[in-house]
């Protein structure tokens, strides 16, 4: 027999149970706990009902157990070889010791970034009134989308967001991720609200101010980040309800893991019958319901074979169905739009062991639109005739990749840098309809083209003393528009038009993206703030190459578009007069240049023609400031306001409009929202809204003014048995209307009342 030496058994997993409770003993169910070595945990599981968990833990020595809980501070503690049942013990927590990823790119605490920043925990997104993310995020004063509509009742070009009334617009001036992946239109950039899973969602994360020297494109005005829970030990989370105006919607999510597998399924879906945007006082017979209906489906595959090694895929599927609130009177057609995406991902991220960590993350995109157009001509009575102008269908395409490796350097400092890349292509294909009664096709015209960008990133978070953070960031991007073209024909004949170009000039641009920051605690209570930086959005393919028309108001592309830009600074304190209280306040100046404007080149007595243009400057400045305030476990009451002046400070094509107040931007918002949740687990929550008065238009006219208003939201719900609860939900509680635009008058969503049955089945 030959000898040798035996190799050793491999060492087995051990299981470790606990239960997660609050200061006064009661169990937080929900609540993440992660394991792992040297200070790096990753996510294992979720607690149950009654707070219970079980996670396995890798052979090996002593590891770090880390719990968070919305509402209560982090918990971490060793785990010992001999670690018998544990107890873990939460306290309350304040804003400033919640966990954010997103304005550094990496883990830290809220109270530790000079930025402004605002986390909505996933207690509050599933017990909001709310039935979609961007109804949801109006909570936070300074989001606001193009016009006051919610997305339930609104065109998807219009529902480009920005924050701090940067620059509002059907297109985007703030980038959205869903974890980690841009959820920008990549043809448009306007954002579809309902494909964010807000019953998946772990929590939403808001940094406001210019990004783009970590991020880029689009986050010229801040980064919404959607974070969605991870997989865990089985679990079953499942929301039906019914509401008013015929409204069906179902949420669930499926999930569980074995050893270093995890998988989820998630899906959700809506169908409401609408309502009619158009006052009751102009309404005419082209009116009708605006209404939607959508479905949105993702699974995720994680593999974690260690805590060095974490890789994950996703795929997902999204379609909605629009109607525009307008029918035409020749032929019964309705102005509708629908959207198909299906979408993938997968990444890695891998800690070498020498205290780096690098992470590589794939995305792709492929999305058609299609979508008819109404005009409604001038007639007596008015709004008496409607007819069909345009058919249009828009598949747009997009892949990307974005590495970044960072590294801590002793305790006080720690760098990271990173490259992205992005293709996008898409075409408009439209057919231009008989201006007499809209249903023969005149005109063919296809315009599109290509754009590809590339960015690298570099940041040094460094602490001299613990008392001081300097955070220094830049980024340089590099983009090209080209393969563009503008093929028009007419109908029946086939002959190219005048305006029929097979090639249009290409056009590269490099932008620098730089920002220093510095957060110094003045003491214990006290940290006070300052960052300066820039930021910029590329034109998208929309603005580059597609011409569209608003009554007799056409507005060509421009190919020659080049980025918009912006510069600016802000200051902010931070105070926490009591452990349960925190109170923040932040003085903003952004100025940007270049804005992507609709500049009038002709005028008709029958038309007027314009043309997108780099033109003019503006100013946003502003105040905002919050608090929260938690009274144990039972309250917790937040208010939230911002001051803005935004206003024109240079224009050359339209000089009169110097000093005006930019469009769709009020000066003053605020939010105020309470809620108390019993011991036994039943809570109740009210959110006000106010929004002040805004123009409709950028030359300030009385007629064009949408007066203020408010609205309240109720919500409650109450535990039946484990893991079974009942809630209720009213939207604009008491049927306020209020307008969203003129010519004609529109009017926001009215009151919507909802009920239904919660369940969560999580295998413990």
């Amino acid at each position: 027999m030959g000898g040798g030496v035996q190799a050793p058994a491999a060492q087995p997993w051990r299981v470790i149970t606990g239960v997660v409770v609050d200061d006064s003993g009661r169990p937080v169910p929900g609540a993440s706990v992660a394991i792992g070595r040297e200070g790096n945990a990753r996510l294992q599981t979720v607690t149950g009902a009654e707070g219970r968990f079980t996670i396995s833990l890798p052979p090996g020595r002593d590891a770090v157990l880390v719990v968070r809980a919305p509402g209560f501070a982090e918990s971490r503690q060793t785990i010992a070889e001999t670690a018998t049942p544990i107890q873990v013990v939460v306290h309350p927590s304040t804003i400033t010791e919640t966990i954010t990823v997103t304005p550094t790119r990496g883990e830290q605490r809220a109270g530790d970034v000079p930025a402004s920043i605002t986390v909505l925990g996933g207690d509050l997104i599933r017990h909001a009134a709310a039935a979609t993310a961007d109804d949801l995020l109006r909570q936070v004063p300074t989001f606001s989308l193009f016009r006051r509509s919610s997305s339930l009742a609104s065109h998807p070009t219009t529902q480009g967001v920005s924050l701090r009334g940067i620059g509002p617009s059907g297109v985007s001036r703030t980038l959205v991720l869903l974890d980690d992946v841009p959820l920008n239109d990549p043809f448009g950039g306007w954002v579809y609200w309902s494909r964010v899973p807000l019953e998946s969602a772990e929590r939403i994360e808001v940094a406001e101010g210019p990004s783009s020297s970590l991020y880029g494109n689009y986050a010229m005005g801040g980064v919404i980040n959607i974070v969605t829970i991870r997989p865990s030990a089985p679990l079953l989370d499942l929301r039906a309800q019914y509401g008013t105006r015929r409204t069906p919607h179902v949420e669930a999510s499926v999930g569980g893991s074995r050893g270093p597998v995890g998988a989820m399924i998630s899906a959700s879906g809506l169908d409401t019958n609408g309502y009619p945007p158009v006052v009751a006082s102009q309404r005419g017979p082209v009116d009708t319901n605006a209404a939607v209906r959508y479905g949105n489906a993702s699974a995720r595959l994680e593999y974690d074979p260690s805590d060095r090694v974490q890789a994950f895929v996703r795929g997902g599927y999204f379609h909605e169905r629009r109607r525009n609130g307008k029918i035409s009177t020749i032929d019964g057609v309705e102005e509708a739009n629908d959207t198909t995406s299906r979408s993938a991902s997968a990444g890695l991220r891998w800690r070498p062991g020498d205290g780096s960590e690098i992470r590589v993350t794939a995305f792709g995109d492929d999305e058609t639109f299609n979508g008819n157009f109404l005009a409604v001509p001038a007639a007596t009575p008015p709004r008496s005739i409607g007819r069909m102008t345009l058919n249009q269908r828009v598949p747009a395409t997009t892949f990307g990749t974005t590495t970044q490796w960072s590294r801590g350097l002793g305790s006080r400092q720690a760098i990271s840098a990173g490259a992205d890349w992005r293709w996008v292509k898409g075409d408009s294909i439209e057919d231009g309809l008989d201006p007499v009664r809209g249903e023969e096709v005149t005109l063919h015209r296809v315009s599109g083209g290509r754009q590809q960008s590339a960015g690298l990133f570099a940041q040094d978070v460094f602490s001299p003393t613990s008392a001081f953070v300097l955070t220094l960031s830049a980024r340089i991007d590099r983009w090209r528009n080209y393969a563009g073209h503008n093929l028009e024909t007419t109908v029946p004949a086939g002959v190219p038009t005048d305006a029929n170009v097979s090639s249009l000039p290409a056009r590269t641009d490099i932008v620098a993206s730089p920002r220093a920051a510095a957060l110094y605690k003045v003491s214990g209570r006290v940290n006070a703030w300052a960052s300066a930086g820039g930021g910029f959005r590329a034109p998208t393919l929309n603005e580059l190459y597609r011409q569209f028309r608003v009554g007799s108001t056409l507005t060509l592309p421009n190919t020659a578009l080049g980025p918009e830009r912006l510069r600016g600074y802000e200051v902010g304190v931070t105070a926490t007069p009591a452990s349960a209280a925190v109170l923040r306040a932040t003085f903003f100046d952004n100025r940007l240049s270049d804005p992507v404007s609709n500049v009038t080149i002709g005028t008709s007595n029958t038309s007027v023609t314009q043309q997108r243009q780099n033109l003019g400057r503006t100013r946003v400045r502003g105040l905002q400031a919050d608090v929260e305030y938690r009274a144990g476990r039972a309250w917790m009451l937040s208010a939230a306001y911002v001051r803005t002046d935004a206003r024109v400070t240079r224009n050359a094509a339209a000089p009169e409009l110097v000093g005006n107040v930019l469009a769709q931007v009020p000066a003053n918002r605020a939010s105020l929202r309470a809620t108390y949740t019993h011991a036994r687990g039943a809570s109740i929550g009210a959110s006000l809204l106010y929004a002040g008065a805004q123009f409709d238009d950028d030359r300030n006219l009385a007629a064009r003014r949408l007066p203020s208003y408010a609205v309240v939201d109720l919500s409650a719900s109450a535990p039946i048995r484990r893991g079974v609860e009942l809630f209720a939900t009213a939207q604009n509680l008491f049927d306020r209307e209020y307008l969203t635009g003129t010519l004609p008058s529109t009017a926001g969503s009215p009151r919507l009342i909802s009920g239904g049955v919660r369940i969560r089945l999580d295998g413990r």
